[in-house]
């Protein structure tokens, strides 16, 4: 038995795929997804997503969105989602970088501005981490 997975963001659909499980990075911890789950609705956090098929585990970094499961179907609506292999680690630290150093700069940032900001920085640690996974 397996599982359809779906990840799409406001920008691409980044990963669709039959797989063996999936463990997803939510609010409330990890949830580790095999065929024949029960039906859930789970906001997701910031962090690495792996998703297993015939053995071999890949990762992918997500922040933020939705995951449902729904029989054998999982549909991850991201915020941001990516591949290992797409992530440009010289373009994150330079991004990442640039963010912590314009939350440091802020003296009456808006709110809005400030948590994106935040989001931003919390994602790009998630990418780093995902990337350098196997060093």
């Amino acid at each position: 038995m397996s599982l359809t997975l779906e990840i799409v963001t406001p920008d691409a659909r980044v990963y669709s795929d039959t797989i063996d499980t999936v463990v997803i990075p939510t609010v409330e911890g990890e949830v580790g997804i095999l065929p024949g789950h029960i039906p859930l609705l789970t906001q997701i956090e910031h962090g690495e997503l792996r998703v297993t098929k015939n053995g071999v585990t890949q990762w992918l970094a997500v922040g933020g969105g939705f995951a449902e499961i729904e029989g054998d179907r999982i549909h991850v609506l991201a915020e941001h989602a990516i591949t290992e292999e797409k992530i440009d680690e010289h373009a994150v630290e330079t991004a990442l970088k640039r963010a912590e150093q314009e939350l440091s700069d802020a003296k009456n940032i808006d709110p809005q501005q400030y948590e994106h900001l935040q989001s931003l920085v919390r994602y790009a640690g998630v990418q780093l981490a995902v990337k350098r996974r196997r060093r």
